[in-house]
Order: C-alpha cells, then structure tokens, then sequence
C-alpha cells in the first residue's frame, strides 16, 4: 500500500511505487505548483533513478525545466529551493525505511515540505489522474552539480559557530552515512571544518548495511571505529541525511535525542541570547530543563518536521527540531538537517577542552524508551480512548494521538506518518521508569 502523510508518500516499489504511481505524482505536482523551474534530488536508493526519471521526464513532457542535484541529502535539495527561483522541489527517498520502499517529498516555493492541506490537494489531484496535454515546447532538466558545495558552504557560514575556533581543534570525527545521500556531503562538510575525516558506510549505493535508522542499536560498527581511530566522535545519519546521531569518544552513543539538545547548548553559549525553541511532542524533556536553565522556552507542536516548522514561523523561533536527531536552523533553511546539527555540535565542542562525553553529563539527563505496535486490526481512535483513563495524575494532551505529561517523565502514543504502526515513547529519569510507562499501555492495548 502507498501511505500518504504529511510526510509525503511511501510505499513498497516493486508493487506500489511504481512507474504509472510516479507519472501521477509528476502529473499532480505539475498541477499544483504555479509556472517554474522544479527542483530534484533523491537518496541513494536503486529504485530512485526509476523513480526520478519517470517524474522528469513527465514533467519535461508538460513544458517544465527540472534541476537535478542528484544522489543529495533531502536538506541539500530544501537548501537550494531556498536559495533559487524555484517554485518548488521534490525528493526521492523513503528516509528510514528499509530498502524495498521508496517515497517522495513535496517542497513549497519557500522551501518547506508541503502543509497538510497542501498535500491533501495534492493527493486529491493524483486521484483524479486527468490526462494532461503535451506542452508546445517541451521543458529540460540541467544537471545541478554543485548543490552539495553551496550547501556546505552555507552550513559553515551561519552566524551562531565560531568556524576559526572549529578549525583550530581539527577534531577527528568518523562518518557513518549508512551508503545513503550523505556520503559525499557530511565528509565534505567536516574536511571545510577542519576535521580530519574517517569514513565509514560512505558509498552512495543504496546498500543500507547497518539499520536505516541511526539508533544506539545499529551504530556498534561507528563505536568500534571510533575507539579504534581514537576519534573526537562519531556522527551517523539516516539515509536521506536529514537526522543526525552521535557517539561520543569511548564509541558509546549518545540516543538521537540528545543532538539537539547539544546543538541547542552550544546555540545558546554561543549567542547569549533567550530562545524560544519549538520541538514536537516525542522530543526529550532534555530541551526543556536546559531552556530553563537558560531562561529560555519551549512550544510542542505534533509530531511531523512541517508542524514543528510552522509553529517556528507562527513564534519566530530561531532554532527548533525534533528528538529523532533532527536540528532545524531558520537561518539555513527551514527544515531538519544533519549537516546544520553536526556543524552546531562541533561548534559546541570547540567551546571548550570537554570530550563529548563530559558535554553529555553536564546536560541535563533522561532516558528515552522508544516501542511500537501493528495497527493491522486494531481501531486508532478506541485505543486512545480505551488508555486515556490510564494515569489519573497525569496532565494529559491530545494534539498529537494522546500524550502524558509529569514533571520529569511523559508516555506519548500515536500513529505514525511514516509506517502502518502505533508508536509508543516514552521518558523518565532512568530507563526502568521510562520502560514501565511503555509497559502499561502496551498492557492496556
């Protein structure tokens, strides 16, 4: 089945996601955006040339140039939409799924990923699949080779790093970019900020050969190297290269929760200013004991990077993300960005003589649980309700599926954008607690 969100569209490609899905979807988006040139990029997936090609070339049929910036992390393409007259963009990536899907990103003029009444206009046009005629002068596609150069070159030029101070310490840093779209961009970014680069999973081949996501359980190879290199850290990314995670020096990894959080300490030494940061409703408590600290404030949107975005807008924030190792820096480019996030986090690290480990334990420190459930034959909206008498101390939010609020702890459940499941998180001080909130409304379901 395709699954159609607000984080796009996925599905399995030899079944769902196939040429005559695609041409539809170019067809839709030709529709839907005003007259211009039409941005690309896809990750490193096999099926993303297929994919890619049907989609130009039916947009070349409709009378639309096309710049291809090839196998790039989906912020690449997000950046040069920013920074171009293009009317908007597409990416081709199914981000954290496994390899056997694939999916599309729809971007706005500015950048952003489609809104949920965009893409439900979108999706009502791809349904009505009208027959479109031949342009009288049929568009072109140019190759746009240097979007990972401009983009990095942004990434190293924004206001709140201190680039000399990162050059200076030449911390050794090992890549891990699961053979996705951030083999050439991440290493290119850190040989600019003065690292000296080790490469791990850094073919862009579409061979996923750890998990898609970067979770504590699938960096051990990214850890070993790091001992092995003696490195500063590790950072790892997801396959389109948006999510960024670390592992500090001893190879042990961080959670993904917590690149934000540093990235945010180092934000706010840095400028010495108050924030107001917007994260979704699944981030760390983390965020919110170190605004407090800092005399600064958190806002929660729903889960999904064009809701946290569109709240960064409504509050004029400068900085926000997401717990999934997404960092978002307005004055890059509003969306989630791995290249951003492992800039911020070297910036912080250059702060001081600290290893990343030291940086970790003065932050302040929960333990996030992270579960799932099938949704096959289970009704969304009763499984809601049939836990919402759960915890009777609890302060209890409904943005977002139902969460459960305490001071130092929280349960969220809902349905994922991205996959057929629930998801289940849930923090505490310890990972016993955190594990237990899990626990209960598993139980209940």
């Amino acid at each position: 089945m395709l699954i159609r969100s607000i984080s796009g569209v996925r599905g399995l490609t030899e079944s769902h996601l196939t040429p005559s899905m695609s041409i539809a979807y170019a067809k839709a988006l030709h529709s839907f955006l005003s007259d211009g040139v039409i941005m690309c990029g896809r990750d490193s997936r096999p099926s993303g040339e297929m994919i890619q090609n049907e989609m130009t070339n039916e947009l070349m049929r409709l009378g639309r140039t096309v710049i291809d910036c090839g196998i790039v992390p989906t912020p690449t393409v997000q950046f040069m939409v920013h920074n171009t007259e293009a009317v908007g963009g597409f990416i081709v990536t199914a981000s954290h799924n496994p390899i056997e899907w694939n999916g599309l990103k729809f971007l706005r003029p500015d950048s952003t990923f489609f809104h949920p009444e965009d893409c439900n206009e979108l999706f009502e046009l791809v349904d009505k699949d009208m027959a479109l005629d031949d342009a009288k002068e049929a568009g072109m596609i140019w190759p746009e080779q240097n979007a990972i150069q401009k983009h990095v070159i942004s990434c190293v030029s924004i206001s709140c790093i201190d680039l000399n101070r990162i050059q200076k310490r030449k911390f050794k840093v090992v890549i891990d970019s699961v053979n996705g779209a951030g083999a050439n961009a991440l290493p290119t970014l850190l040989d600019s900020l003065g690292c000296e680069v080790i490469k791990l999973y850094c073919e862009p081949t579409g061979d996923f050969t750890r998990g898609t996501e970067p979770l504590p359980e699938n960096l051990h190879d990214l850890g070993q190297m790091v001992i092995e290199h003696e490195a500063d850290a590790g950072f790892a990314v997801d396959p389109d290269a948006d999510r960024l995670a670390i592992v500090n020096e001893m190879g042990q990894p961080l959670g993904e929760e917590y690149t934000l959080v540093i990235a945010a300490d180092g934000y706010l030494k840095e400028t010495q200013r108050k924030e107001r940061f917007v994260v979704n409703l699944s981030t760390s408590l983390a965020i919110d004991k170190l605004a407090e600290i800092n005399n600064s404030s958190v806002y929660r949107s729903a889960v999904g990077e064009i809701n946290v975005v569109n709240k960064m807008i409504e509050i004029n924030s400068e900085l926000g993300g997401e717990g999934n190792g997404g960092v978002i820096l307005r004055e890059c480019h509003l969306g989630r960005d791995s290249l951003v996030g492992a800039a911020m986090v070297l910036n912080r690290m250059s702060m001081s003589e600290s290893s990343l480990s030291e940086i970790h334990s003065s932050l302040p420190i929960f333990e996030i649980v992270k579960d799932k459930i099938d949704i096959k034959g289970i009704d969304i909206e009763k499984t809601i309700e049939k836990v919402s008498s759960l915890f009777d101390d609890a302060t209890i939010d409904h943005v977002d599926g139902i969460k459960f609020n305490w001071d130092d702890r929280w349960v969220h459940l809902r349905r994922s954008n991205t996959e057929p499941i629930m998801r289940i998180y849930a923090e505490a001080p310890d990972r016993e607690q955190a594990l237990k909130l899990v626990t209960q409304i598993k139980k209940t379901i």
